[in-house]
């Protein structure tokens, strides 16, 4: 019975700590984007968004550690229930949760920080193409009214309907996908990365409609991939945001006629 209580106490120190961890490191990666992320610049004692400019090494390095810190505040909390079943179940099988589920975390992770390069690489080409104001919107209101219209039909979609499905249901997920091990566990983050980056990569290019760094845009898009993935009804709402997207781009492109 001794043994039993030291092993329920153990479990809940282990989450206590896990929570812990994926908290500082989501409020690390907000406190960071509301720092300025490295893409702001003093002017007249206040601080502006960094002006368009030459591609520096330094330059790619800064945007692309603002994609990965941007990435991190927006789905880590998502990614919470699933990692946490993955620790608890972990624990039940007799060993320790930690270098396995950080392996789970990191495979997970991993699959948003190549999201964050290859949008760097985008925001290169857009910058290049002149399609990217100071504000890292585009300048293009065709452009904005499509890719609205693309994001709210793809909430539609078979494809991100299936995603939608393995990021609900996190049990589901660790039951059909289940593997042993530092590199098993490893694998199987993976996997759910790829799971949720089909769910929520047009969501993403939303950023270049609405601002990359803009904060209450980053804030609604965050709020809502949480929402569509952890209230009961969360399906139902994404496809009704679909058809509310799809609405706000034929507006949008009739309105640059």
């Amino acid at each position: 019975m001794l043994g039993e209580a030291l092993i329920q106490l153990a479990g809940r120190r282990d989450r206590l700590v896990l929570i812990s961890v994926l908290l500082f490191v989501v409020l690390l990666s907000w406190g960071y984007l509301l720092a300025g992320a490295g893409m702001t610049e003093a002017m007249g004692g206040m601080l502006m968004p960094m002006s368009t400019g030459p591609w520096t090494l330094g330059r790619a390095a800064v945007v692309a550690v603002m994609w990965i810190a941007m990435m991190a505040a927006m789905m880590l909390p998502s990614a919470v229930p699933v990692i946490l079943l993955h620790a608890t179940i972990v624990r039940r099988h007799g060993t320790g949760a930690g270098p396995a589920t950080a392996c789970f975390s990191l495979g997970y992770f991993s699959v948003w920080v190549t999201f964050s390069l290859a949008a760097a690489a985008l925001q290169f080409a857009m910058e290049n193409a002149a399609l990217l104001s100071p504000m890292m919107q585009t300048t293009s209101i065709s452009l904005a009214g499509a890719v609205l219209m693309a994001a709210g039909a793809y909430q539609w979609t078979p494809f991100k309907q299936a995603c939608l499905r393995h990021c609900r249901s996190p049990l589901e997920f660790v039951a059909t996908y289940w593997r042993t091990g530092t590199g098993g566990a490893f694998l199987m983050g993976l996997r759910h990365g790829l799971y949720c980056l089909g769910c929520c990569w047009m969501l993403m290019l939303l950023l270049f409609v609405g601002g990359v760094m803009n904060l209450v845009w980053i804030s609604g898009l965050a709020l809502f991939i949480l929402v569509e993935k952890l209230v009961p009804a969360g399906h139902w709402l994404g496809r009704a945001a679909g058809a509310v997207l799809v609405a706000w781009g034929m507006a949008t492109v009739w309105a640059s006629r």
